[in-house]
């Protein structure tokens, strides 16, 4: 449109465009009293909110960049266009026509934002349009059946179908006033040797939308296998002045209200993925389009989640369980850095993305998967873990090599020495080496130099499948003894049965407890003999013929001091899973599930209680 837009309307537009309305849209805003509200700043990066919005104003201000201003300044500010195209866009949100004077001021050369988008939004519906008619768009139909993914679901998510036609979508468009200039400048078609063609032919298309729901681009599948003139499998829009792919999350503008809400963003892979997560019950779920996930994703979802210390949320990521996935995790670690908010791996054990188990499953897999998700620094270091033999002394010291650098990148140093004690348990490795090894990768970080390798004293080498139990942490200790009277005490063992599922943290203890509890009323010679694994009854003897530790007799009181400390422990790591749980909790959004934990977690404080005064005995 040429002219300049007339003041009245540009008033009109100001005044009618709420600011922390407009602002919410890309920025989590929390009441901060006194008529304000305030979030992360989206101009520069911070750790604390100083990002002001004053509604009965109209104006926002940044305290700590300084950046501030209007709606308009907001939006001219943050998606980089210019006065009349950063108010077209606001009038288009408030569905106002806008009147413009033919005073010789046009806009500046060139196509507009509004434009653009107008072209994709029209591109959109000749897809969708073109996907429900007979004929060559039944394949496009049918690959959305097969992933089980109904009319409903592609109306919903917008699916279309590019014709295998060169120009079908690009003599559409012209005939509805869109010039050559414009469907380019868009991305949606590309020169040929006869002039312009359009750019997907015969695929599936994903209408690709910004924070605010505008259509900047597009996804598309090819459809035909063996078609090596269209091009690679995905083909997205290329780079336009609306379509960055780096500052884009497909999904987003769909997901932007529950990832506020929630506190919880879910990073899938593809469209598919995204649709099936949605579909499933995760309405939080987003994906990259085409690219990696950068520095510019990163600050686009701390926005939304208000990530700051004060409200820590979490990321999960599905990766798939092969290599590729193992090193999109370790890349996903180095992110971790730059959020507050706890990260997490959401990996399904065959390989399957959520659309394939979605399929496979149904809706109630994809959401297991999300609740089964494990944090992202175990998953890493794990994965890590796993490229080694730790059943021989060499493994585990090049493990932990390897593992050692990661535990100094944890952000949040009071994880750490509790990372330090999984990894030693994870490696069979005594915990005092496994710190020492974090440390000197640490100082070697920190001194900016490579860490050369950490050198550390082989443990004993061990002839068993499994890493042996660290016998100087007190706590395994304590679990040993608790396994020693059991065995060798049956009769006075009366706590047994009320120990509980976790008692056990090192892993050949646990097992040995289940295969106790399979063959509880046996005598010990019948049970060794049902004992199939030369590990598991070399354990059993082993238990069987060492002392129980302790200079007084073993007497009833003392089994039951025994037996109450290790509940005690058990209870105890209970107790610090429920706090975690509240701490992510909102009780005014979470009413009925926070006053049920917390409940809970006054039970078990009371049981502990109990446990402790029994607990009166010593491991001498």
């Amino acid at each position: 449109m040429s002219g300049r837009i007339r003041d009245e309307d540009v008033t009109h537009v100001r005044d009618h465009s709420p600011i922390d309305e407009v602002i919410g849209d890309y920025v989590q805003l929390k009441n901060a009293g006194g008529g304000q509200k305030k979030g992360l700043c989206p101009f520069h990066d911070e750790k604390s909110p100083s990002f002001h919005v004053t509604p009965s104003k109209g104006y926002f201000h940044c305290f700590g960049c300084q950046q501030g201003g209007d709606v308009i300044a907001f939006i001219m500010k943050l998606e980089h266009l210019n006065f009349t195209e950063t108010v077209e866009r606001l009038a288009d949100r408030i569905g106002y026509v806008l009147r413009y004077d033919n005073i010789g001021n046009a806009p500046s050369s060139g196509v507009n934002r509004s434009r653009l988008v107008a072209a994709n939004d029209a591109a959109a519906l000749f897809y969708q349009q073109s996907l429900a008619l007979p004929g060559p768009a039944q394949v496009g139909r049918e690959f959305l059946t097969k992933r089980g993914f109904g009319k409903e679901a592609a109306a919903t998510f917008g699916v279309g179908f590019a014709p295998d036609e060169w120009d079908a979508l690009y003599k559409t468009l012209t005939g509805k006033g869109f010039t050559d200039q414009e469907l380019s400048l868009a991305g949606l078609t590309k020169e040929g040797t006869r002039g312009p063609i359009d750019r997907f032919r015969n695929r599936l298309v994903w209408p690709i939308k910004d924070i605010s729901g505008d259509v900047v681009g597009f996804g598309a599948r090819k459809l035909a296998a063996d078609d090596v003139d269209q091009g690679p499998k995905y083909l997205n829009t290329a780079e336009t002045a609306i379509y960055k792919k780096s500052q884009i999350l497909y999904g987003l503008d769909m997901s932007k209200k529950e990832i506020a809400k929630k506190r919880q963003v879910v990073i899938v892979e593809g469209y598919t993925d995204v649709m099936a997560a949605h579909l499933a019950g995760i309405p939080t779920a987003v994906a990259t389009c085409g690219t990696a996930f950068g520095d510019d994703h990163i600050r686009i979802i701390r926005r939304l989640l208000m990530d700051d210390d004060a409200f820590r949320g979490e990321v999960i990521f599905t990766f798939d369980g092969d290599a590729a996935g193992q090193k999109a995790a370790l890349r996903a670690f180095d992110d971790d850095q730059k959020f507050v908010a706890q990260t997490f791996v959401a990996v399904e054990p065959n390989g399957m993305d959520p659309c394939e188990l979605r399929q496979t499953r149904g809706d109630e897999a994809v959401r297991d998967l999300i609740a089964r998700r494990v944090p992202l620094f175990e998953f890493a270091m794990k994965s890590v873990i796993k490229q080694y033999d730790v059943t021989s002394a060499e493994g585990r010291v090049s493990a932990l090599n390897q593992v050692a650098p990661l535990i100094g990148k944890i952000r949040d140093a009071s994880l750490r020495p509790e990372y330090i004690r999984l990894v030693a348990g994870w490696l069979g490795m005594e915990v005092d080496i496994v710190a020492t090894a974090a440390r000197v990768a640490a100082n070697a970080k920190s001194a900016s130099k490579p860490a050369s390798p950490v050198l550390v004293e082989a443990t004993k080498p061990d002839t068993n499948s499994a890493p042996p139990a660290n016998l100087k942490d007190p706590i395994i200790i304590l679990e040993r003894e608790v396994l020693k009277i059991r065995l060798q005490l049956p009769h006075l063992a009366l706590g047994w049965k009320e120990l509980d599922s976790n008692a056990f943290s090192f892993p050949g203890y646990g097992e040995l407890r289940l295969h106790i509890d399979s063959m509880p009323d046996l005598e010990l010679p019948d049970f060794l003999e049902r004992t199939q694994s030369a590990q598991m009854r070399s354990l059993i003897t082993e238990l069987t013929v060492e002392p129980i530790r302790t200079d007084r007799e073993v007497s009833e009181r003392y089994i039951t001091s025994v037996f109450a400390r290790l509940r005690e422990v058990a209870l105890s790591r209970s107790i610090a899973e429920i706090k975690s749980t509240l701490q992510r909790l909102n009780p005014l959004e979470n009413e009925e599930l926070y006053g049920q934990t917390f409940a809970r977690l006054v039970g078990l404080e009371a049981q502990r209680r109990v446990q402790k005064e029994l607990a009166a005995g010593d491991l001498g």
